[in-house]
This record gives C-alpha cells, sequence and structure tokens, in this order.
C-alpha cells in the first residue's frame, strides 16, 4: 500500500514537531518535508507535489490562506488542509472558498488531523466536530448578522487577498513582491476595495476586519 506524502508547515517548532510525530505513527502516511513560513511551503509544495499539504493558517511570509490561494492557482490538484486558532466562521468560509479540503482547531482531538489527511486524500472535505457543529447552528440561525461577511463576499479573489495583506500592516510594495504583481497593480485593487466596500482609508479597512474576523486583536498586537 502506497502511503500518504504528507508536506507540514508550521513556524513553532514545536507544534511542528508534534504533528510530524503524530503522522508518522500512521501505517498509511508519511512525511516528505516540513517548512516554517508561508514562502518555503509554498516553495516546498511544488518542489515535492506531496498527496496533502498541511498549512498553518498564521505563519510569516505567506499566511496559510495566502499560500493555498496561490498553491491552488499553480497546482490545482493540491489537496489542503489547514491548522489554525481561529473559530470565527468567516476564516472557516475563506479556507474552503479558498480551495483547502480541511479545517482543523489547534485545540482540537489531535486525532482529528490524520482524519482530516485521509479525507483530504480522497478528495474530500473534513472539518473539526466543533466547527461543523458551528456552522450548522448558524444556518439554523439564518446566519443573523451576517451582512458584513456579504459585503466582503463582493470582493473578488484577489481583492481579498489584498484586502487581508493591507490590514496586516504589509506596504504596497511588500504585497506586490508576495503576489507576484506590481505596486501600481496594488493600488489598483486597494481602490476597488476601498471603492466596493465604502471605506475612506485603512483605519476603517482594519476595524472592518476585525469586525469580520479577517484579523483578531491578538494579531494586531502580536
Amino acid at each position: 500500500m502506497d502511503k500518504i506524502r504528507v508536506l507540514v508547515a508550521d513556524d513553532h517548532p514545536v507544534v511542528r514537531a508534534g504533528v510530524l510525530s503524530l503522522i508518522e505513527s500512521q501505517r498509511d502516511m508519511t512525511v516528505v518535508g516540513e517548512a516554517m513560513d508561508g514562502r518555503d511551503a509554498l516553495a516546498k509544495a511544488k518542489a515535492l507535489r506531496p498527496d496533502v499539504v498541511l498549512l498553518d493558517i498564521s505563519m510569516p511570509g505567506l499566511s496559510g490562506l495566502e499560500v493555498t490561494r496561490l498553491l491552488k492557482e499553480s497546482l490545482p490538484s493540491a489537496r489542503i488542509v489547514i491548522l489554525s486558532m481561529h473559530e470565527k466562521e468567516v476564516y472557516v468560509q475563506q479556507v474552503l472558498r479558498s480551495g483547502a479540503l480541511g479545517y482543523l482547531l489547534k485545540g482540537s482531538d489531535p486525532a482529528n488531523i490524520p482524519k482530516a489527511i485521509r479525507a483530504a486524500n480522497a478528495g474530500e472535505y473534513f472539518l473539526c466536530p466543533r466547527i461543523k457543529s458551528d456552522l450548522i447552528q448558524g444556518f439554523i440561525r439564518g446566519d443573523q448578522g451576517a451582512t458584513p461577511v456579504r459585503q466582503y463576499d463582493r470582493l473578488t479573489d484577489r481583492e481579498q487577498q489584498v484586502f487581508r495583506l493591507l490590514v496586516e500592516g504589509h506596504s504596497t510594495c511588500k504585497i506586490a513582491d508576495m503576489l507576484c504583481v506590481s505596486p501600481k497593480t496594488v493600488e489598483k485593487h486597494r481602490t476597488n476595495v476601498m471603492k466596493k466596500l465604502g471605506f475612506a482609508n485603512l483605519t476603517e479597512m482594519v476595524k472592518y476586519a476585525l469586525s469580520i474576523g479577517v484579523i483578531d486583536l491578538d494579531f494586531l498586537e502580536s
């Protein structure tokens, strides 16, 4: 039986080591590589072509979400599972829309990790039970208060990328480098974002990002 080849990316050495050990303990899995930041993860995923990529959502350089989007553009067959500390529905929505097949909370049962890897390898979705329950409850409630999120959904995928990088504090030139586009293109996307969402400045964008869960206070204080 061929083993599932997994690439693990997490910027915390202790967490990464624990995940690596867990995966290697599975009879049907093997780790083919590890990465400690988003750029490294993207490069190794392209070079190693693993069956499944396990990504931390918060990494330096490029976030797990950005890596997912960029990897799906260059390698559509990539099967990706996201590890995250964020429980808000907007994060889950963004991750799934970007092309990932799994979303796991870091505080959930570690046994969910191999389950999610197996599901992704089979082309199936996997959400940890707590996230799945929250999504179902939100659906039952009729997604009250989801209007700000729907407003964000009016943005194109690239505009959402630029929006997230701007509110994370990256400069125009840095974003251009990260997305492999020109600074002029980034400025055009920024203008479109502000027009679509009705914002006059970056401060308003950050407040909005906080309200829908794109970033949180812990991120701003870090």
